[in-house]
């Protein structure tokens, strides 16, 4: 369809129709519009519509988006509140999850880089958080939307048993819920004798005092930590997610940081969506630039993009795509690199 600011025919969705280029380079004019679509989206589950920045409100730092929540109110990932000037929600007691184990080796964006992936015979605790800090239109589960599944440390504790040879956070995103996933995993490594990985899996919001916290256990586990990079360009990501990706790259250099601690298995791992139209040859490129710059060494894995939630009508991610995404990474030096979801490409 065409841009509906500059005309310019684009591969584009009828949610977000707006082509990268003007995205990014007219952001300012184009912002009203953007923030309405989110808007939209948002209020069809009962999302707050913005990220609050109340005044008279109680600050959460849980993450990039620095809510400032009113009395009564829901920061912007509507699982944290501020009640009594006081933020409550998910703590280190509970959290709204679902879990699961999948025999090892899984399909997990890091099975390419990960000892887990030679780890035969046991299996992995998948830890799905029901509430995330952004707000994807591409969102490739978006159902978490619809349940909140009350769990505290002590049930998902019993859940990794003598056969669990490794433990992700994910979701939606471990970010509300940090504290959460760090009580879990001090819990677990106390009363466990054998070594057990520990995994974080994110779009790299949290704040960097918890990204800290979560490099530190994995690191003594021999787990990684997996982020989802998913655009360069702040506007993009705005424009793409509702949220900025300051934290994102912040959190990269961090954790890049600690590479040389554990040369084998790396600490650190990153995953692009290859989403049609929106992550164009500019955005690789920019990708490519800042990972270069900062460790050439970091596993970059490109992930094949499928029609769904508010995308429905974008297609599958094309062969010519995926290609050029890993010819980038190689130009820029990133020997690492990997395709995800080969079967999805056209």
């Amino acid at each position: 369809m065409r841009c509906r600011h500059c005309n310019t025919e684009a591969l584009i969705s009828k949610t977000l129709p707006y082509c990268p280029a003007c995205i990014r380079e007219k952001f300012d004019e184009l912002r009203p519009a953007v923030m309405k679509i989110h808007f939209r989206t948002r209020a069809d589950f009962g999302l707050p519509e913005v990220i609050p920045h109340d005044e008279s409100g109680k600050r959460c730092r849980v993450c990039v988006n620095d809510c400032l929540i009113g009395e009564g109110k829901s920061g912007y990932c509507g699982v944290r509140r501020n009640e009594g000037n006081k933020i409550v929600g998910p703590q280190k007691d509970w959290a709204y999850l679902d879990w699961y184990h999948d025999p090892l080796p899984t399909n997990c964006v890091a099975d390419w880089v990960c000892a887990g992936s030679h780890d035969h015979g046991y299996k992995n605790l998948a830890v799905f958080y029901e509430g995330c800090t952004f707000n994807c239109l591409f969102c490739q589960n978006w159902h978490y939307r619809e349940k909140k599944t009350r769990t505290t440390v002590q049930d998902l504790a019993r859940a990794a048993d003598p056969l669990t040879g490794c433990i992700c956070f994910f979701g939606g995103d471990p970010t509300p819920f940090a504290v959460h996933s760090i009580a879990v995993a001090k819990e677990i490594r106390e009363k466990r004798r054998r070594k057990l990985r520990i995994c974080w899996e994110t779009n790299g919001s949290a704040s960097p005092a918890f990204m800290e916290q979560w490099v530190d256990i994995a690191l003594k586990s021999n787990g990684c930590i997996k982020i989802d990079f998913k655009t360069f360009s702040d506007e993009l990501n705005i424009a793409l997610c509702g949220s900025s990706n300051r934290n994102t790259k912040e959190n990269i250099k961090l954790v890049a940081e600690y590479i040389g601690e554990r040369a084998k298995l790396p600490i650190l791992m990153l995953s692009t969506l290859l989403i049609p139209g929106y992550i164009d040859e500019h955005e690789l490129v920019m990708m490519a630039k800042f990972i270069s710059s900062v460790n050439k060494n970091i596993p970059w894995s490109f992930l094949g993009f499928y029609p769904h939630f508010y995308f429905r009508d974008l297609p599958c991610t094309s062969r010519k795509q995926a290609d050029l995404a890993l010819k980038i990474a190689q130009d820029y030096g990133i020997e690492k690199t990997h395709i995800g979801n080969v079967h999805l490409l056209v």
